[in-house]
């Protein structure tokens, strides 16, 4: 049998390659792919860039005490009953994505009770923004990694607004560190306030949340790409989204559907009660979109993961929103 010899036409593709590659350096030279220098915006409003204001807080940190507030009332956002008649908790509720949760989720119809640490100042401004809706809102002021205490604060919940169709766990400690540097404190303190207060919450929830319930976890982009800095946190919100995938399937048949979101970097006291000076002043800069988030672009995914009318075909997702891809 003759062997076959295709040498001819492998060298006249050989030669189209290089040939193609030629046109193409030549264009590359004419009109050389440059990344974007400036923050892209494409909201209802502008947001603020890097550099950002290099202040640090004392943990937990207060919204209050930020020289920069961070955008959370969303004033083009228009409510349309999405959540109407409703009763929402949300954990970590007083400042940052929990505050501008509750604003939309009251401008979408519901009362909501708001579960924060010991932020009184930033847990008042939010009630009193949630009230300036029309809605009811309960504060309760405890630590979620406590058992005793998440169940009392579905209790008052449910007692005080009647019902409780929505939780949202929200509240969450973070601290940067090297991995070897990382104290069993620090550790216990990360794995206690992000997955215990999470399942505690979750699991004193869904004794009263009815058929078409929903529970929305906050999770993380450090949680699907991990962070050399975080290795603690990551490994918390790799295991909120573990947790959310889990708990959907549980329960399915009971009509209650659990997702998450993912954010990137929010412009909350949550960074400048950690990072340095510098580290704050670039908040965000890596990303695609070169800026951070800001608090109100993110809870429109919570009002869309929460209402029956928007996401009654989604349960177990984890929805990225982290400004795009291919920045840094």
């Amino acid at each position: 049998m003759t062997p076959l010899d295709y040498q001819d036409e492998a060298e006249d593709t050989a030669a189209v390659q290089r040939a193609l590659q030629a046109e193409r350096r030549q264009t590359d030279k004419s009109h050389p792919l440059e990344k974007p220098q400036k923050a892209m915006q494409a909201g209802a409003r502008k947001y603020p860039e890097p550099p950002m204001p290099d202040q640090t807080l004392d943990k937990p940190g207060s919204e209050a005490d930020m020289d920069l507030k961070p955008f959370y009332d969303a004033p083009f956002y228009k409510g349309s009953g999405k959540l109407e008649g409703k009763v929402a908790l949300i954990t970590g509720g007083d400042s940052g994505i929990g505050r501008a949760v509750a604003i939309l989720f009251a401008r979408e119809g519901a009362d909501v009770a708001i579960v924060f640490l010991d932020e009184h100042e930033d847990a008042e401004l939010t009630r009193s923004l949630v009230e300036a809706e029309g809605r009811r809102c309960l504060l309760i002021a405890g630590d979620v990694s406590d058992r005793t205490f998440a169940r009392e604060a579905v209790a008052q919940t449910v007692a005080m607004l009647g019902k409780l169709d929505v939780l949202v766990n929200n509240a969450a400690f973070q601290l940067h560190a090297r991995f070897e540097d990382i104290s069993e404190e620090q550790f216990d303190r990360t794995l206690k306030t992000n997955l215990y207060g999470y399942f505690q919450m979750a699991q004193a929830a869904v004794e009263h949340l009815p058929y078409g319930g929903a529970i929305v976890n906050t999770g993380s982009i450090t949680g699907i790409e991990g962070s050399p800095s975080l290795v603690d946190y990551s490994m918390t919100k790799g295991g909120i989204h573990a947790f959310t995938r889990a708990l959907s399937g549980q329960l399915l048949e009971r009509g209650i559907r659990v997702n998450a979101v993912a954010p990137g970097p929010v412009w909350t006291p949550l960074n400048p009660a950690d990072k340095t000076p510098d580290e704050v002043s670039q908040f965000g800069a890596q990303t695609a979109m070169k800026r951070p988030a800001q608090p109100e672009e993110l809870a429109p995914a919570y009002v869309f993961l929460a209402s029956a009318h928007m996401s009654s075909y989604i349960t177990g997702e984890i929805l990225p929103v982290v400004g795009g891809y291919g920045g840094g």
